[in-house]
């Protein structure tokens, strides 16, 4: 090869570089993160949160703050009987939702995973992962006003846009991102994702979707010698208004960079700074989280958390591959909520230093939100069918609430005031 050839291919190498930063930097913008759309002005709304009952098939209302006291349970499988019909009549529909019982349910068939109001707080928009749909339940007379079966045969993970207008929703056997019209359950765009697409993220306002998919977490091939197993793991991130790709960022490529490739790649839960700048994420089979700079494209910090020395160290008996699955951010993004499922403790975080506050026990917690004032981390206790909020000032535990039965999912959402729950049929 000749020098002029080689000088060629290295400029274009230095501008595929430049291009790759500029892209990203233009993902972070200054725009306030992605948040859950405030009630139209002059509605009569309550705000709330919503706590999905995975097993239950139900989905409890409670207190956004304060007490966090149950207001409503609202049966989020009111059409059970039909929708499993559909199923025993078909084989392959029947296969993978025996599938789902036996491995990501644990034995349990999934009912709801995740869950969001319409802006207008009169029906609750839930994904579910056994029936492969995701449905809008009336909160007022408890029936489904719409429902969107998804490509495959499993739902999983949704993120609202800011607007509370669209939802988005992993189709996790198809390797599909569906969007939909929130009010009516239309389609308004898709797009392709690594394998089995798990978390979903607004940024900038809504002008981005960021995908994050796990790989493969329901076999026991989890010897880090097998992980080439786990399949194509990455974060797809697309224009929200073309669903068009904008970059695709591959985590692999990123720890091996930063010295850590004996961590999976497989992204699961994660939290944005307000400004956007930076992104925490926490990977299978791992007791802590890293930090990502998004201008810069890299890895920048990684936390250990302690672990429970009553965890089995055999990672086939990890639920789904996860040692740590749950983080939230305070709303000044100065702490960080962390769930350590398989360690059974939550734990604030100071993000500056990254010290933590001491644990606090929890049964299996598989979620972190932030309450509606701001103030609280609340944490998903599966193990123990209960919600739990922790003070992101002190780290301390202020109370729990008893929910059904394996809570994942909660969320902010808003309900008419004076509403008690669906009329009884």
């Amino acid at each position: 090869m000749s020098k002029k050839s080689v000088s060629k291919g290295r400029k274009r190498a230095r501008t595929a570089r430049l291009l790759g930063v500029v892209a990203t930097c233009a993902l972070v913008a200054t725009a306030a993160p992605a948040a859950v759309a405030a009630p139209p002005s002059g509605a009569a709304l309550r705000e709330v949160m919503f706590v999905g009952n995975n097993w239950d098939g139900t989905a409890d209302v409670i207190a956004s703050s304060g007490n966090f006291a149950r207001i409503a349970r609202v049966n989020i499988i009111p059409d059970k009987e039909e929708r499993l019909w559909e199923i025993y009549l078909n084989p392959i529909k029947l296969a993978f939702f025996l599938g789902i019982r036996s491995g990501p349910g644990e034995g349990h068939d999934q009912f709801v995973d995740d869950m969001y109001t319409t802006p207008d707080g009169s029906a609750v928009v839930a994904s579910r992962p056994s029936f492969a749909d995701v449905v809008s339940i009336d909160l007022a007379t408890g029936r489904v006003k719409w429902r969107f079966p998804v490509s495959g045969f499993r739902s999983d993970h949704m993120a609202v846009s800011p607007d509370g207008r669209r939802v988005a929703v992993s189709a996790s056997t198809s390797n599909t991102v569906h969007v939909l019209d929130i009010e009516t359950g239309r389609e308004v765009g898709s797009f392709g994702t690594g394998d089995k697409p798990h978390e979903n993220v607004f940024t900038n306002g809504g002008r981005y979707l960021w995908n994050m998919s796990i790989g493969e977490v329901n076999t026991a091939l989890d010897d880090p010698a097998m992980d080439f197993t786990k399949g194509d793991r990455r974060i797809t991130v697309v224009d929200a208004a073309t669903f068009q790709q904008v970059k695709v960022i591959d985590m692999r490529q990123r720890l091996d960079a930063f010295g850590r490739s004996d961590l999976s790649d497989s992204v699961r839960p994660v939290a944005f700074t307000p400004d956007e700048s930076k992104l925490y994420f926490q990977v299978s089979f791992f007791h802590g989280f890293l930090e990502y700079d998004v201008a810069t494209d890299r890895i920048t910090r990684v936390k250990e958390l302690p672990k429970n020395p009553n965890t089995s160290p055999d990672r086939t008996t990890w639920v789904n591959d996860s040692r740590h699955h749950g983080m939230s951010m305070s709303p000044a993004g100065d702490k960080l909520c962390i769930a350590g499922t398989m360690d059974d403790y939550a734990v604030i975080i100071d993000r500056a230093t990254l010290r933590e506050a001491p644990p606090v026990t929890a049964s299996k917690p598989y979620w972190a939100t932030v309450s509606g004032d701001g103030r609280s981390c609340v944490i998903s206790e599966s193990g123990s069918d209960q919600v739990t909020a922790i003070d992101f000032a002190t780290g301390r535990k202020l109370v729990s609430v008893p929910v059904g039965d394996h809570p994942q999912r909660v969320r902010i959402g808003h309900v008419p005031t004076g509403w008690t729950g669906p009329a009884t049929r």
